[in-house]
């Protein structure tokens, strides 16, 4: 099990930027494929993007591809995603999660951080 931590959300005016982060600790994160997941109000949760171990392969919905940028540093056992030209509907409540490799099933999650964009 890998605890994750988020942070760097927050406030910003539509087409602004933020980084988010999640730092994980308890197990080796460079074997712990990661990904980020969103929640708006009253919706389901749903995938942002995917980074593999290594950070060699990268998924991303397609709402945020070529505006969203997922990348890992296995030194600092920590995951970013850059969120560029945001808009409104990019406003959620943001999870970082865990996988070990090989398994599919996303089982280790953070607490979330919000991200609101106002219009």
């Amino acid at each position: 099990q890998v605890q994750l931590v988020e942070s760097g959300g927050g406030l910003v005016q539509t087409g602004g930027s933020l980084r988010l982060s999640c730092a994980a600790s308890g197990r080796t994160f460079s074997s712990y494929a990661m990904g980020w997941f969103r929640q708006a109000p009253g919706k389901e949760r749903e995938f942002v993007s995917f980074i593999n171990y290594s950070g060699g392969s990268t998924v991303y919905a397609d709402s945020v591809k070529g505006r969203f940028t997922i990348s890992r540093d296995n030194a600092k056992n920590t995951v970013y995603l850059q969120m560029n030209s945001l808009k409104p509907e990019d406003t959620a409540v943001y999870y970082c999660a865990g996988r070990e490799v090989p398994s599919t099933v996303w089982a280790d999650w953070g607490q979330g951080t919000q991200v609101t964009v106002s219009s």
